[in-house]
């Protein structure tokens, strides 16, 4: 098999799974609402600084392309 096709099978099938976990995870993990995010309400104004979310994501991706690269 064609190796970028093996890949884009292997991303196809990652980001399914990922929206699913997103999707039902969702209810348990709240994203972008996890303490430490930073949220500014105005009166017709509401601003948010997901920071942790966003630490929380790079950690999880990068936790998987070490596992990718160490299974590879």
């Amino acid at each position: 098999m064609n190796p970028v096709a093996k890949l884009l099978i292997i991303l196809g099938g990652a980001l399914i799974v990922i929206g699913l976990l997103w999707q039902v995870g969702g209810k348990f993990l709240p994203l972008g609402r996890l303490p430490g995010d930073i949220v500014i309400e105005k009166e017709n104004m509401k601003v948010y600084f997901p920071i942790v979310t966003c630490i929380l994501i790079s950690i999880i991706l990068s936790l998987v392309s070490y596992l990718f690269r160490l299974f590879r």
